[in-house]
């Protein structure tokens, strides 16, 4: 029986250490957030919560999911490289569990790239450019892996004109939530249909 999986340049985790992987992440991201802050004496970006910031999180969410879906049609390698992060990330989780690599990673990576690096760079057109690319880089998990890491900073740019637009930290936290669990549970619930047609 052969792998037909693509390569990843790490060895496979099992659920356990996804999860305690994905804890471990946030909390570290956290501490760096507060870090920064603590250092530069700045200000996280300002958050509050009311209908409209939901409907716009949720529709950037949306947006951003649909895009990542058609994009993994249409380019072979961000096909490629996007398997290899879910096959590594989601296969040993169950269904879920996906609600929390929703919420872990919509919270800590944007209280660090937008709450944080946005104010303390400025907050201007550098500042969304650069802490996007930061943030694709923070999904890069091999040299391969480069065009998954494209769109993650693509992904980053636009969390970040959302939060500057905005002035809600609040609405990058519900786009990025909202792709993560409609992209991880769409993917969970086909592979497993597609593991079941293949048994």
């Amino acid at each position: 029986m052969t792998d037909d999986r693509p390569n990843s340049d790490f060895p496979p985790l099992d659920r356990s250490q996804i999860l305690i992987g994905m804890a471990v992440t946030a909390v570290v991201l956290m501490a760096i957030a507060r870090f920064i802050q603590w250092l530069g004496n700045v200000s996280l970006l300002d958050w509050h919560w009311d209908s409209e910031t939901l409907l716009l999180g949720g529709a950037l969410g949306l947006g951003i999911t649909l895009a990542s879906l058609t994009l993994f049609y249409l380019w072979p390698q961000y096909r490629t490289s996007a398997k290899v992060y879910l096959n590594m990330v989601l296969e040993p989780l169950a269904l879920p569990d996906v609600l929390w690599l929703g919420l872990l990673p919509g919270l800590s990576e944007e209280l660090l790239f937008r709450g944080v690096m946005l104010p303390a760079l400025g907050g201007g057109v550098a500042a969304i450019v650069i802490s996007g690319v930061c943030f694709g880089f923070s999904h890069m998990s091999g040299k391969s892996q480069w065009p998954y890491a494209a769109w993650a900073s693509v992904v980053g740019i636009a969390l970040g004109i959302a939060a500057v637009t905005t002035g809600n930290l609040l609405v990058p936290v519900i786009a990025h939530t909202v792709a993560n669990l409609l992209s991880s549970t769409f993917w969970k619930l086909t592979h497993q249909t597609e593991a079941g047609e293949g048994a």
